[in-house]
């Protein structure tokens, strides 16, 4: 048994407020060290944090741990603000890394849709890891978060409109997921793994409700 977030208990996300911090300079992300790593589609991962502080994507069991108690590699230098922000909400953090997504066709991301390995080796009693999203950049009002309860079955689907500056925090081994962005250019996005605990149920709750833009149907 793990202890899981009320927020997500009835859909498995939540779309939190948009992002008002200091401003994040688009070079943090543009000039990131990526590594050819494919999950969702046409993707490349900078890694922030890693298991060992390593610039490597693979999951923590691989070192033999849960995907917590990440440890920053060198691109914290590259993008202080990214660091800033994930440091500034001090929870138990585990894989952060910057996705950069290449544009698809809807039917090219429908295939992708998957579930991640978020706590392997989690011990019970301890907190679920979930993950969360601060979008970066992408052609606004076109990428779109498709994420099903049942992967084969549409009627279980709710898709949230993405735009830069919107926060969610999505249970991953629970919903089934993937982003369709038709681009023309590529799609930024900070991901963080966070482990529930009463730090990050705060930071939630802080962030509370939803922003002006967010678009869930």
């Amino acid at each position: 048994m793990h202890r899981k977030l009320d927020v997500l208990a009835d859909r498995g996300f939540v779309v939190l407020r948009d992002y008002d911090g200091p401003a994040i300079p688009p070079k943090e992300w543009e000039s990131l060290d990526f590594v050819d790593w494919k999950s969702g589609g046409d993707t490349n991962f900078a890694p922030l944090a890693s298991a060992n502080g390593e610039m490597e994507c693979h999951g923590f069991w691989e070192h033999g741990k849960p995907d917590k108690g990440g440890v920053w590699t060198d691109n914290r230098k590259i993008a202080p603000t990214l660091v800033d922000y994930v440091e500034a909400i001090g929870g138990n953090f585990g894989r952060v890394r910057v996705i950069k997504l290449n544009p698809s066709e809807e039917a090219q991301a429908l295939k992708q849709l998957h579930v991640d390995d978020n706590n392997r080796l989690n011990p019970d009693g301890s907190g679920w890891v979930v993950r969360a999203w601060l979008e970066l950049a992408d052609s606004p009002g076109k990428s779109t978060f498709i994420l099903r309860e049942k992967s084969d079955d549409p009627a279980t689907e709710s898709r949230i409109v993405l735009h830069p500056g919107m926060q969610l925090v999505i249970d991953t081994e629970r919903l089934s997921h993937v982003v369709h962005h038709p681009g023309p250019d590529p799609r930024y996005s900070l991901i963080t793994s966070w482990e529930s605990d009463d730090t990050i149920d705060t930071w939630i709750q802080s962030q509370l409700p939803a922003g002006e833009g967010a678009a869930v149907r």
